[in-house]
Protein backbone atom coordinates (compact mmCIF):
# COMPACT_ATOMS: atom_id res chain seq x y z
CA UNK A 1 0.00 0.00 0.00
CA UNK A 2 1.46 3.66 -0.54
CA UNK A 3 2.50 5.12 2.19
CA UNK A 4 0.29 8.14 3.19
CA UNK A 5 1.70 11.84 3.83
CA UNK A 6 1.01 13.49 6.77
CA UNK A 7 -2.35 15.29 6.46
CA UNK A 8 -2.29 19.20 7.33
CA UNK A 9 -2.24 19.64 11.38
CA UNK A 10 -4.97 21.44 11.59
CA UNK A 11 -9.17 21.23 11.51
CA UNK A 12 -11.35 23.33 9.80
CA UNK A 13 -15.13 24.59 10.30
CA UNK A 14 -17.10 27.23 8.80
CA UNK A 15 -20.31 29.15 9.89
CA UNK A 16 -22.58 31.38 7.91
CA UNK A 17 -23.40 34.50 8.74
CA UNK A 18 -26.43 37.03 8.22
CA UNK A 19 -28.91 33.84 9.10
CA UNK A 20 -31.74 34.98 11.58
CA UNK A 21 -34.83 33.34 12.31
CA UNK A 22 -33.50 30.14 13.76
CA UNK A 23 -31.49 29.43 10.70
CA UNK A 24 -34.39 29.76 7.76
CA UNK A 25 -33.82 33.79 7.06
CA UNK A 26 -30.88 35.84 6.23
CA UNK A 27 -30.53 39.40 7.40
CA UNK A 28 -30.80 41.35 4.18
CA UNK A 29 -29.10 44.20 5.65
CA UNK A 30 -25.83 42.20 6.91
CA UNK A 31 -26.03 40.81 3.34
CA UNK A 32 -25.40 44.20 1.98
CA UNK A 33 -22.33 44.97 4.30
CA UNK A 34 -21.26 41.63 3.35
CA UNK A 35 -18.02 41.65 0.76
CA UNK A 36 -19.63 39.65 -2.19
CA UNK A 37 -20.09 40.43 -5.97
CA UNK A 38 -23.36 42.80 -6.76
CA UNK A 39 -26.05 40.80 -8.66
CA UNK A 40 -24.54 37.26 -7.08
CA UNK A 41 -26.61 35.12 -4.72
CA UNK A 42 -23.68 35.38 -2.64
CA UNK A 43 -23.94 34.36 1.23
CA UNK A 44 -20.92 34.98 3.84
CA UNK A 45 -19.56 32.49 5.44
CA UNK A 46 -16.31 32.59 7.95
CA UNK A 47 -14.15 29.87 8.64
CA UNK A 48 -12.71 28.81 11.78
CA UNK A 49 -9.12 26.76 12.38
CA UNK A 50 -7.34 24.95 15.28
CA UNK A 51 -4.55 22.94 15.92
CA UNK A 52 -5.13 19.45 16.06
CA UNK A 53 -2.98 18.82 18.88
CA UNK A 54 -4.66 21.76 20.78
CA UNK A 55 -7.39 21.56 22.80
CA UNK A 56 -10.66 20.94 21.06
CA UNK A 57 -13.05 23.83 21.45
CA UNK A 58 -10.60 26.50 20.39
CA UNK A 59 -10.85 27.94 17.56
CA UNK A 60 -9.33 31.12 15.93
CA UNK A 61 -11.25 32.96 12.85
CA UNK A 62 -9.69 33.16 9.22
CA UNK A 63 -10.15 36.60 8.41
CA UNK A 64 -11.36 38.39 5.69
CA UNK A 65 -14.89 36.60 5.75
CA UNK A 66 -15.03 34.31 1.75
CA UNK A 67 -17.73 34.21 0.15
CA UNK A 68 -20.59 31.37 -1.00
CA UNK A 69 -22.57 31.70 -4.32
CA UNK A 70 -25.61 29.72 -3.40
CA UNK A 71 -28.43 29.95 -0.99
CA UNK A 72 -27.19 27.42 1.00
CA UNK A 73 -23.62 27.14 1.62
CA UNK A 74 -23.17 24.27 3.70
CA UNK A 75 -24.63 22.61 0.77
CA UNK A 76 -22.61 23.51 -1.48
CA UNK A 77 -19.25 23.41 0.77
CA UNK A 78 -20.34 19.87 1.87
CA UNK A 79 -20.65 18.50 -1.77
CA UNK A 80 -17.51 19.86 -2.83
CA UNK A 81 -15.56 18.26 -0.46
CA UNK A 82 -17.62 15.17 -1.16
CA UNK A 83 -16.55 15.87 -4.75
CA UNK A 84 -13.12 16.87 -4.32
CA UNK A 85 -11.17 13.83 -4.36
CA UNK A 86 -12.37 12.38 -7.65
CA UNK A 87 -12.06 16.14 -9.16
CA UNK A 88 -8.25 16.09 -7.99
CA UNK A 89 -7.49 12.88 -9.43
CA UNK A 90 -8.72 13.91 -12.77
CA UNK A 91 -6.46 16.74 -13.40
CA UNK A 92 -4.23 16.89 -16.01
CA UNK A 93 -1.30 16.76 -13.20
CA UNK A 94 2.23 16.40 -15.23
CA UNK A 95 3.96 13.85 -13.35
CA UNK A 96 7.37 15.11 -14.31
CA UNK A 97 10.37 13.12 -15.94
CA UNK A 98 12.38 10.00 -15.07
CA UNK A 99 16.01 10.93 -15.77
CA UNK A 100 17.85 7.92 -16.88
CA UNK A 101 21.74 7.60 -16.97
CA UNK A 102 23.32 6.59 -19.29
CA UNK A 103 20.63 6.50 -21.87
CA UNK A 104 19.00 5.20 -24.65
CA UNK A 105 21.34 2.42 -23.83
CA UNK A 106 23.04 0.70 -20.63
CA UNK A 107 25.22 -2.49 -20.38
CA UNK A 108 23.47 -5.53 -18.65
CA UNK A 109 24.38 -6.07 -14.73
CA UNK A 110 25.60 -2.25 -14.84
CA UNK A 111 23.61 -0.31 -12.19
CA UNK A 112 21.45 2.33 -14.39
CA UNK A 113 20.47 5.88 -12.58
CA UNK A 114 16.76 6.56 -12.17
CA UNK A 115 15.85 9.54 -10.85
CA UNK A 116 12.40 11.83 -10.49
CA UNK A 117 12.04 15.54 -11.15
CA UNK A 118 8.53 16.62 -10.54
CA UNK A 119 7.31 20.36 -9.12
CA UNK A 120 3.75 21.53 -7.27
CA UNK A 121 1.47 22.68 -9.64
CA UNK A 122 -1.73 24.50 -9.08
CA UNK A 123 -5.07 24.47 -10.83
CA UNK A 124 -8.34 26.87 -11.05
CA UNK A 125 -11.62 24.94 -11.71
CA UNK A 126 -15.08 25.82 -11.13
CA UNK A 127 -17.38 23.32 -8.99
CA UNK A 128 -21.00 24.12 -8.51
CA UNK A 129 -20.24 27.61 -9.57
CA UNK A 130 -17.43 28.37 -6.94
CA UNK A 131 -14.46 28.90 -7.81
CA UNK A 132 -11.80 26.35 -6.57
CA UNK A 133 -7.88 26.52 -6.26
CA UNK A 134 -5.90 22.90 -6.42
CA UNK A 135 -2.54 22.92 -5.24
CA UNK A 136 -0.30 19.09 -6.36
CA UNK A 137 2.52 18.66 -4.26
CA UNK A 138 4.54 15.87 -5.20
CA UNK A 139 5.79 13.61 -1.98
CA UNK A 140 6.88 10.20 -3.57
CA UNK A 141 7.91 8.31 -6.32
CA UNK A 142 7.24 4.22 -8.04
CA UNK A 143 9.42 3.14 -10.84
CA UNK A 144 8.39 0.17 -12.92
CA UNK A 145 11.24 -0.70 -14.71
CA UNK A 146 10.30 -2.51 -16.98
CA UNK A 147 11.62 -6.31 -16.49
CA UNK A 148 9.16 -7.26 -13.93
CA UNK A 149 10.57 -5.04 -10.83
CA UNK A 150 9.82 -1.84 -9.58
CA UNK A 151 10.68 0.68 -6.85
CA UNK A 152 8.90 2.17 -4.58
CA UNK A 153 6.62 4.25 -3.16
CA UNK A 154 9.48 6.37 -2.34
CA UNK A 155 10.38 9.56 -0.81
CA UNK A 156 13.78 9.24 -1.85
CA UNK A 157 13.21 10.88 -5.98
CA UNK A 158 17.28 10.51 -6.60
CA UNK A 159 18.90 12.62 -8.73
CA UNK A 160 21.68 12.84 -11.50
CA UNK A 161 25.00 11.62 -11.18
CA UNK A 162 28.12 13.35 -13.06
CA UNK A 163 29.37 11.24 -16.30
CA UNK A 164 32.74 9.85 -14.59
CA UNK A 165 30.16 8.11 -11.79
CA UNK A 166 27.94 6.64 -13.94
CA UNK A 167 28.06 3.44 -12.82
CA UNK A 168 27.51 3.74 -9.52
CA UNK A 169 24.53 2.27 -7.16
CA UNK A 170 22.13 4.49 -5.85
CA UNK A 171 18.92 4.55 -3.80
CA UNK A 172 16.92 4.80 -6.68
CA UNK A 173 19.42 2.28 -9.21
CA UNK A 174 18.44 -0.88 -11.32
CA UNK A 175 20.86 -3.10 -12.60
CA UNK A 176 19.18 -5.14 -15.69
CA UNK A 177 19.86 -9.02 -15.64
CA UNK A 178 18.63 -9.39 -19.23
CA UNK A 179 19.57 -7.74 -22.77
CA UNK A 180 16.26 -5.97 -24.62
CA UNK A 181 13.92 -3.06 -24.58
CA UNK A 182 12.49 -2.25 -21.36
CA UNK A 183 9.39 0.21 -20.95
CA UNK A 184 10.07 1.91 -18.06
CA UNK A 185 7.23 4.23 -15.97
CA UNK A 186 7.95 6.86 -13.41
CA UNK A 187 4.55 6.96 -11.34
CA UNK A 188 4.45 10.52 -9.11
CA UNK A 189 2.12 10.74 -5.96
CA UNK A 190 0.55 14.48 -5.35
CA UNK A 191 -0.59 15.40 -1.89
CA UNK A 192 -3.49 18.56 -2.32
CA UNK A 193 -5.17 20.63 -1.14
CA UNK A 194 -7.91 23.26 -2.30
CA UNK A 195 -9.84 26.18 -1.00
CA UNK A 196 -12.93 27.69 -2.07
CA UNK A 197 -12.85 31.57 -3.37
CA UNK A 198 -10.10 31.93 -1.82
CA UNK A 199 -10.56 30.35 1.40
CA UNK A 200 -8.05 28.24 3.50
CA UNK A 201 -6.02 25.52 1.79
CA UNK A 202 -8.19 22.53 3.09
CA UNK A 203 -6.45 19.18 2.72
CA UNK A 204 -7.59 16.89 0.07
CA UNK A 205 -7.90 13.39 2.07
CA UNK A 206 -6.06 10.89 0.03
CA UNK A 207 -2.95 11.09 -2.74
CA UNK A 208 -3.57 11.32 -6.47
CA UNK A 209 -1.11 8.91 -8.34
CA UNK A 210 0.31 10.41 -11.90
CA UNK A 211 2.84 8.55 -14.60
CA UNK A 212 4.74 9.22 -17.34
CA UNK A 213 4.49 8.30 -20.97
CA UNK A 214 6.64 4.78 -20.87
CA UNK A 215 10.54 5.52 -21.80
CA UNK A 216 12.76 2.40 -23.73
CA UNK A 217 15.92 1.83 -22.40
CA UNK A 218 17.97 -0.58 -24.38
CA UNK A 219 20.01 -3.06 -22.30
CA UNK A 220 23.26 -4.14 -24.45
CA UNK A 221 26.20 -6.49 -23.33
CA UNK A 222 29.62 -5.98 -22.72
CA UNK A 223 31.96 -7.76 -25.21
CA UNK A 224 35.95 -7.73 -24.50
CA UNK A 225 38.22 -8.90 -27.28
CA UNK A 226 41.72 -8.45 -27.46
CA UNK A 227 43.36 -7.20 -30.71
CA UNK A 228 46.74 -6.87 -32.32
CA UNK A 229 46.41 -3.83 -34.16
CA UNK A 230 48.53 -1.25 -33.09
CA UNK A 231 46.21 2.19 -33.03
CA UNK A 232 49.07 4.54 -33.57
CA UNK A 233 49.92 3.20 -36.66
CA UNK A 234 46.57 2.17 -37.60
CA UNK A 235 43.80 4.27 -36.20
CA UNK A 236 41.07 2.68 -37.73
CA UNK A 237 42.16 -1.11 -37.08
CA UNK A 238 39.95 -3.40 -34.95
CA UNK A 239 39.18 -2.20 -31.76
CA UNK A 240 40.80 1.69 -32.12
CA UNK A 241 38.73 4.44 -31.47
CA UNK A 242 38.33 5.00 -35.51
CA UNK A 243 37.08 2.25 -36.20
CA UNK A 244 33.10 1.08 -36.74
CA UNK A 245 31.45 0.28 -33.69
CA UNK A 246 29.78 -3.11 -33.14
CA UNK A 247 26.88 -2.88 -31.72
CA UNK A 248 26.44 -6.43 -30.02
CA UNK A 249 23.40 -7.27 -27.62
Amino acid sequence: MPFEAPQVQKAYKYEMLCIVNNQNDVDPACIARANCDAGKDGRPVRWFERFLAGPPDVWSPIRPDRCVYTEDPADVLGRIAAQIQRRFEQLPVNAGISGIQPTPHTLRGAETNFYAEASEQTFNVIMLGQKVAIIAKPVQYRWNYGDGTSLGPTTTMGGPLPQDRWGEKTGTSHAYAQTGDFNVVLTTYFQGTYSVNGGPALPIPNQGQFSTAPQTVSVWRSVTRNYADDCITNPSGQGCPGATATKGR
